[in-house]
């Protein structure tokens, strides 16, 4: 017993002092390794909300997004979570009767109610952005406008969001905010690659939006858009035609085609076989047509439809101005536009009719998507309503119209050519969210874009745990080499006696 204690008091690792210190140098190393794991461990994910409703010339939609609570620009990615559709036309369709218009909302507000959480209700955002449709009633009738408008503010101030308004935004900043949502989703602006430009194309109207380096703005100050966003500076040409949508190009192709007031239209952009009454007043019931609504008209024509898609091609560009630019290069109707450059998102309209019609792959040359088009104008109708018995006629007797207008807008009043063409993608989403202006605007009124490249860590979370744990092995082995002046004592052999 006396040569076992005797051992133990010539070995200094056996003391208590040397075995406290031990222990609470280890100890210490796991701390430190937990604290940094647990510091750096991601934490449950809190979102902040927005809401944007956009209220169109046909129709309203209703649009949620959500993004990470403790990150807001720096930078948490905005993404969109629900769509709602608002059952009925445009809200510019209520000016005779403008408690209607905020009445049709309701339903999809309580949508918004359900899909963000209560406790975020009094800090979500709501915006209501109106575009061409309003922008014609408020031309046309600025009182009716300011009671479509009270109406609208009166229901959405019932519901308990934080309500930031309602108003029309400008055809040169919802093609700006288009050209935003399209670059943002994309991430492009983020990493600094080669913007996409927005093509948009509504009931009322339609936008072109891109970054071209031969344009600084100087010939039409009017048609440019300075951005600094991510850290980059962009200079943007965006231009919007009041009008130009599908629909109100509609109706001036066939105000054209009634100049003179007859009580029968052949029209080559109906299919064969079409045939309905019109109604000339309603015709001509637009800010885009009013002033040539023929004097001596009977109350009605009939439009008949004979599916011809190269007179369908010629009755269209009639709604284009091509004789007059006083610009170095110009687009229709005298406007400026800059050399095409890049690659394009086409959107809203633009996907919708070329989706129906089965012409979204623009690697087809164009000369085969015009064929296809000529063939599907040149079908009977009777047979184009049993193919798609799910559409309504008024729809889908304007596609043919519509297909013919797309590809005359963009290649004769936008100058796409053959091989251009191509460059253009048509797009209903990206990356699960909808491609608009919606998503730029909110960005934009939240101050959500960065205007610098946002901060990022020195090391990524995996390679933060790796260096805090070598420096923990680092410092151990440093406490075992400052007991270096013990090592001799503790390698002697214990002598026995």
């Amino acid at each position: 017993m006396s040569a076992q204690r005797e051992m133990k008091e010539m070995n200094p690792w056996h003391t208590p002092v040397t075995i406290i210190i031990t222990v609470i140098g280890v100890m210490a190393i796991v701390a430190l390794v937990t604290v940094a794991v647990l510091q750096n461990r991601p934490l449950p994910q809190k979102y902040k909300y927005g809401i944007v409703m956009d209220a169109g010339s046909s129709h309203t939609a209703l649009y949620i997004y959500e993004w990470p609570a403790e990150k807001d620009n720096n930078t948490g990615r905005v993404e969109q979570t629900h769509l709602c559709k608002v059952k009925g036309p445009g809200i510019s369709s209520y000016a005779s009767a403008p408690v209607k218009a905020g009445e049709s909302l309701r339903l999809c507000m309580e949508e918004a109610k359900q899909w963000v959480p209560g406790k975020r209700h009094h800090q979500t955002p709501l915006y209501l952005g109106a575009t061409a449709g309003m922008r014609l009633l408020n031309m046309a009738n600025s009182s009716a406008s300011d009671k479509v408008f009270q109406a609208v503010e009166g229901a959405l101030q019932k519901f308990p969001f934080s309500y930031q308004g309602a108003k029309i935004i400008s055809g040169q900043d919802e093609g700006a905010f288009g050209w935003i949502t399209v670059n943002y989703l994309d991430e492009r602006l983020k990493q600094g690659l080669e913007t996409r430009g927005a093509l948009d194309l509504g009931g009322a109207s339609t936008q072109i939006s891109f970054v071209s380096d031969n344009y600084d703005g100087s010939e039409s100050p009017s048609n440019s858009v300075t951005f600094r966003l991510y850290g980059n500076d962009y200079n943007l040409y965006t231009h919007s035609f009041l009008c130009y949508g599908k629909d109100q190009s509609l109706r001036m192709m066939q105000a054209h085609q009634s100049q003179a007031g007859p009580a029968t239209v052949l029209d080559p952009c109906f299919h064969p076989g079409y045939t309905a009454t019109k109604n000339y007043s309603v015709l001509y019931d637009s800010p885009c047509v009013s002033d040539r609504k023929p004097k001596d008209a009977p109350d009605t024509f009939t439009h008949i439809g004979i599916g011809d898609f190269l007179q369908c091609q010629a009755a269209v560009k009639s709604v284009f101005n091509f004789t007059s630019c006083k610009y170095s290069r110009c687009s229709f109707n005298g406007v400026l536009q800059p050399l095409l450059q890049g690659p394009y998102g086409a959107f809203s309209a633009y996907y919708f009719v070329m989706n129906f019609l089965n012409l979204t792959d623009t690697s087809v040359p164009l000369e085969d998507v015009k064929e296809k088009l000529k063939r599907y104008c040149a079908t009977n109708w009777d047979q184009i309503m049993q193919q798609h018995p799910e559409v309504k006629l008024k729809y889908l007797a304007e596609y043919c119209f519509s297909g013919t207008y797309i590809l005359t807008l963009l290649t004769e009043g936008y100058n796409f050519t053959s091989e251009s063409y191509s460059d253009i993608k048509f797009i209903k989403k990206i990356k699960g969210s909808d491609a608009g202006w919606t998503l730029g605007y909110m960005l934009n009124l939240t101050n959500m874009i960065p205007a610098e490249a946002p901060d990022t860590p020195l090391l990524p979370h995996p390679g933060y745990v790796s260096v805090v744990s070598v420096i923990a092995v680092l410092l151990f082995i440093l406490f075992i080499v400052s007991l270096r002046p013990l090592w001799p004592r503790c390698s002697k052999q214990p002598q026995i006696v």
